[in-house]
């Protein structure tokens, strides 16, 4: 979410609850920042000094947590609107979390694996002390994944000792939790059902068009599928299909896996370009791959009466009044993709139990508290008559203030 956009919603939930000067000043302002350079030593035996960072928000609930990004575009302002973000998110769904989110500026996509494997462990090694298990724990974001995770937590244990509970995101064998992978879509679909469901609805009701059909958005797919919903159109970075009938969604999952991109699925469907995917015919638009995908421009031509955010600020917030003028209900990201870290809490506390759950629990687990956060927003939403983005974050602010009034914080 961008750091405009991100404090708007946040001050007007401090309006909406009320909220002391004091405390809007301590929550304006992250408690720890980090700027470190990261030597990195590239095959061809040359050196370049990279710049990461890591942004600590706050741990009045618990341990700071949240993702590290690799990408060229990181920066301080950019991670410390995601570590508040982080905050909000972990107070919504009610996990003894804080917030943090870090990153290094790089392109990853032109490093070796030799070289990524380099640049995770001097990033690690250059964070030192600030990340431990009831600390800060990392996870997986933009072009980090399980295998990343694991070199983190290698490293760590280098210093310190074997702790697989450092990281979340890791890779089964390692500790990570038969489930994680498939928790942010999966929940997004948990959160859409609950929401049907208190309006005297079901997912089989429903015809749901997909943006992105990577992690998230697959997930999305292959989970609504299997509940009765008709997923009528998906899309990636080369286009999609689109079949008010319904697609085939295992074909496309079989298509993908093999490596092949949506544009060449030969399959029953009509290709369409990525720009048609607002305006489609469709219940539900669910943007599940980029930020800012719904605007100003072209706000006016959804026709779905839900969009539920999948990705991360899919939708401006000038284009958020726009939808609420139309009465378009809009499920918002901070909810809707909070399986994540939801999920991320479940193979924590697994690995300091040191025992593992069944993946059929960690999915009922994962549905119930997703379901109760939902509750709990839509009722917030009620008592202050405002939209669910809105009653998301007043009550994830709340949270957060009675957290920082109970231990005595000023």
């Amino acid at each position: 979410m961008t750091p405009i956009a991100s404090q708007r919603y946040v001050d007007d939930a401090a309006d909406l609850i009320h909220l002391s000067d004091e405390l809007r000043e301590t929550l304006s302002i992250p408690q720890r920042e980090l700027t470190v350079q990261v030597p990195l030593t590239l095959d061809d035996g040359t050196h370049r000094i990279l710049q990461g960072y890591r942004v600590q928000h706050n741990r009045a609930r618990g341990p700071y947590k949240g993702g590290i990004r690799y990408h060229s575009d990181v920066d301080l302002a950019e991670t410390r609107s995601l570590a508040g973000l982080m905050t909000w998110k972990t107070a919504l769904v009610d996990i003894p979390f804080g917030g943090a989110k870090g990153g290094v500026r790089v392109d990853s996509t032109v490093l070796s694996d030799t070289e990524l494997e380099r640049l995770t462990r001097r990033f690690t090694e250059a964070l030192g002390a600030a990340i431990g298990v009831y600390r800060d724990i990392p996870a997986p974001d933009v072009n980090t994944d399980a295998r990343v995770m694991a070199w983190i937590m290698d490293e760590f244990a280098s210093r310190d000792s074997y702790s697989p509970a450092v990281v979340t995101g890791k890779p089964v064998e390692l500790g990570g939790a038969p489930g994680r992978e498939s928790a942010t879509g999966r929940g997004a679909v948990d959160v859409l059902e609950a929401h049907l469901n208190a309006h005297d609805s079901c997912l089989s009701d429903v015809t749901v068009a997909i943006q992105g059909f990577g992690n998230v958005g697959s997930w999305m797919a292959r989970t609504l599928d299997e509940r009765g919903a008709r997923v009528v159109a998906v899309t990636d970075v080369s286009g999609g299909m689109y079949n008010p009938s319904g697609l085939h969604v295992a074909a496309l999952l079989a298509h993908t896996r093999s490596g092949g991109l949506l544009a060449a699925f030969d399959g029953h469907g009509d290709h369409i370009a990525n720009h048609e995917f607002v305006g489609l015919e469709a219940d539900v638009l669910a943007p599940a791959a980029l930020g800012q995908v719904i605007g100003t421009e072209n706000a006016h031509e959804v026709k779905a009466s839900i969009v539920l955010e999948g990705a991360n600020d899919p939708t401006s917030p000038e284009a958020d009044d726009i939808l609420s003028d139309r009465d378009i209900v809009v499920i918002p990201d901070i909810l809707a993709n909070a399986g994540g870290v939801t999920g991320s809490y479940f193979e924590w506390t697994q690995n300091i139990q040191q025992f593992q759950w069944t993946e059929d629990r960690f999915n009922d687990e994962l549905q119930g508290r997703l379901s109760r956060a939902y509750e709990k927003t839509l009722a917030t939403a009620h008592e202050h008559g405002v939209s669910l983005r809105r009653g998301a974050f007043a009550l994830g602010v709340q949270r957060v203030a009675s957290a920082i009034t109970l231990r005595g914080h000023r």
